[in-house]
């Protein structure tokens, strides 16, 4: 796809694209691509997220087909949540955006104290 998408204001696809970016979505979907988690397994694993955050999240990314709820019964009742088939199919360009930020880290750190400097 290399045509340029217009994403105006009312696009369908601007609106999941602002979903899927958002602070905490990629994490969740990230950790999920390694494995099903229980709530506060994932909670955990989602160092900083309020438990707030975490349930809007899980619940948009469920409403969306990214991720899966499966009640567990066990005493007390346990949720476990996975990935699904459509969120899995994200893995690959999630997993190159991580890379980059990894990669970039330091190039970006770089980029900002020049761009402080500047604006002092």
């Amino acid at each position: 796809m290399d045509e340029f998408i217009q994403l105006d204001q009312f696009c369908p696809s601007r609106a999941l694209f602002a979903e899927l970016t958002d602070k905490w979505s990629l994490m969740i979907l990230y950790v999920l691509s390694h494995g099903d988690c229980r709530f506060n397994e994932l909670k955990r694993r989602c160092a900083g997220i309020s438990q707030k955050s975490l349930t809007q999240t899980l619940r948009r990314l469920e409403r969306n087909g990214l991720v899966s709820r499966r009640v567990l019964d066990t005493s007390p009742v346990a949720v476990e949540y996975g990935i699904t088939d459509m969120g899995r199919a994200l893995s690959k360009p999630l997993k190159a955006m991580l890379e980059w930020a990894y990669e970039h880290t330091e190039a970006v750190s770089e980029a900002r104290q020049k761009f402080d400097l500047k604006s002092t």
